[in-house]
């Protein structure tokens, strides 16, 4: 790895143990084994470096999900609905630290000047995953109805895990507003 690969996996060591507000330059530095002046070279601020390590980080948890999704990638749309969320559910204990950094900068984000604009552009690229993670590539509406779905997930296992939906429980649930709606 060069000095960029090297601060941006410092950057994500430091955020999994620190948390966004909590991390410093020299904390990166230190975890990267590089001079601070490397990431003003590479990156320009230490908020842009953290927010490339976030979005880095997002996207290989959903290469990882598609990786395991792949044994139902034919299956029919409830079947991958119940599966898909079974699978990022049980990512909210393996990956917890990324969850919980998420979870941190989006309620600070008035703390934060730049990370907003920085988060906004990430999410026409998430919803369009999420979506194509669910079988219907190209529907940003229907991915923004999975990032909310996930959002809520998400709040509900970092508060109160025993209790927070199952893959399943989503897909009955589903299916009974779909009830609902057509009446």
């Amino acid at each position: 790895m060069g000095n960029r690969e090297d601060l941006i996996a410092g950057a994500t060591r430091c955020l999994y143990e620190k948390g966004y507000a909590r991390t410093t330059a020299r904390d990166i530095a230190s975890a990267a084994g590089v001079s601070l002046a490397a990431i003003g070279y590479h990156f320009g601020s230490t908020k842009a470096l953290l927010n490339e390590a976030i979005f880095k980080a997002m996207e290989e948890w959903g290469e990882e999900v598609e990786r395991a999704l792949a044994a139902v990638r034919d299956a029919d749309p409830a079947e991958r609905f119940e599966a898909v969320w079974s699978r990022v559910t049980e990512s909210f204990t393996t990956r917890r630290a990324l969850w919980a950094v998420q979870f941190e900068v989006v309620t600070q984000l008035d703390q934060f000047p730049g990370v907003r604009d920085h988060l906004l552009a990430g999410y026409d690229r998430a919803r369009l995953g999420l979506a194509e993670l669910f079988g219907t590539p190209g529907s940003a509406e229907l991915g923004a109805f999975y990032q909310t779905l996930l959002a809520g997930m998400l709040v509900q296992w970092l508060t109160d895990p025993g209790r927070a939906p199952t893959g399943h429980d989503l897909a009955g649930s589903i299916r009974k507003v779909a009830a609902v709606l057509e009446g």
